[in-house]
């Protein structure tokens, strides 16, 4: 349940991965048609307003990660700019998390953002943040490579920006000794924290494997950057230190993978939330009484409350395989809005 844990390892060695963002044209139907559609349209709305009200006791807000979405979108059976509305308008859900691969060639492209900014601000969605990969690698241990990364995550602190978002997530991967990369992390996270400082926005590490998922490793990279505009993602699921290489660089073949090596997640997600600015609710599957198969949810929320986290974003991640994208979505607000009064 673990094998989509590896979504830095992966689009790191794809690189190109990347979506067609067309818009598939509008098919016409008949009249009967369209009173059936506009049915289910208004029992969606119906319950997107009661999902709204249900989370309001909650003692954090609910996002959406657009990495829930990814089948569809990487598939281009669902388009990058619709997902705003989809999150209020299917879900209830009035905060969102892009994701960069999803309008890769768009963080200059002013035109394209403004018609991002637009859209959530028509559904009454706040934009929450960037999740941002395959832009090179925090620790590297060649300086030049390093901050290049660090110069190619500027324009998604500029975009975060003019969207209103309060961070951007980036990476903390490098190949070397733990201590090496630590310390070469820890370098580019503060020039790249420096540069989110001048424009409002923090600069956040999700324990993403590797190292990262080590939360003793990673906590430490905070404390020794100590920046207050810098800090942490804690995924409730991303704990794999060292996996299985796959055969080719598919998703069908990073999903045949197994976790060699897992870091505690319950003391991990404890470690990292003294540093968080979010909170990522991944999912994978679900009992017949809505419970998580692999993840204590109970557990983990309290080890967020006691933290102190409260009225700020756990973003729902579903990387499942057994439900639709749509269905795990559901079934992880459902969980979250249960659990989030404990």
């Amino acid at each position: 349940m673990s094998n989509m844990n590896n979504r830095r390892q992966f689009l790191r060695q794809m690189g190109v991965y990347t979506m067609g963002l067309g818009i598939i044209p509008g098919v016409l139907v008949s009249c009967n048609e369209g009173k059936s559609v506009r049915k289910k349209d208004n029992d969606s709305s119906a319950e997107a307003g009661a999902a709204m009200d249900a989370a309001k006791d909650l003692f954090f807000k609910i996002s959406l990660a657009e990495w829930s979405f990814h089948r569809a979108l990487f598939a281009g059976k669902m388009n990058h700019l619709d997902f705003a509305a989809r999150a209020k308008n299917e879900f209830g859900i009035t905060g969102v998390e892009y994701v960069n691969q999803f309008f890769k060639d768009k963080a200059k492209d002013q035109q394209y953002l403004a018609e991002m900014k637009q859209r959530a601000d028509d559904n009454g969605v706040r934009s929450v943040l960037i999740m941002c990969d395959g832009e090179g690698e925090m620790g590297d241990s060649d300086v030049k490579k390093r901050l290049k990364a660090v110069e190619n995550h500027y324009k998604w602190v500029e975009a975060a920006q003019y969207l209103g978002c309060h961070a951007i997530r980036v990476n903390a991967a490098g190949e070397g000794p733990a201590e090496e990369v630590a310390k070469a992390a820890a370098e580019s996270l503060s020039k790249l924290s420096a540069f989110g400082k001048e424009h409002n926005i923090n600069v956040i590490v999700e324990n993403h494997g590797g190292y990262s998922s080590n939360g003793k490793w990673l906590s430490g990279v905070m404390k020794t950057v100590n920046m207050p505009n810098c800090g942490t993602l804690p995924d409730l699921g991303n704990f794999c230190i060292n996996r299985t290489k796959p055969e080719n660089n598919t998703p069908e073949a990073w999903a045949k993978t197994t976790c060699l090596e897992e870091y505690d997640r319950y003391v991990g997600v404890k470690e990292l939330m003294p540093f968080a600015k979010g909170v990522s609710a991944k999912s994978y599957d679900f009992d017949a009484d809505g419970n998580e198969t692999s993840i204590d949810y109970s557990k983990m929320l309290r080890i967020v409350r006691d933290a102190g986290y409260t009225g700020g974003y756990i973003g729902i991640e579903y990387e499942g395989a057994q439900l639709s994208e749509e269905d795990g979505v559901r079934m992880t607000k459902e969980l979250l809005e249960r659990l989030g009064r404990i």
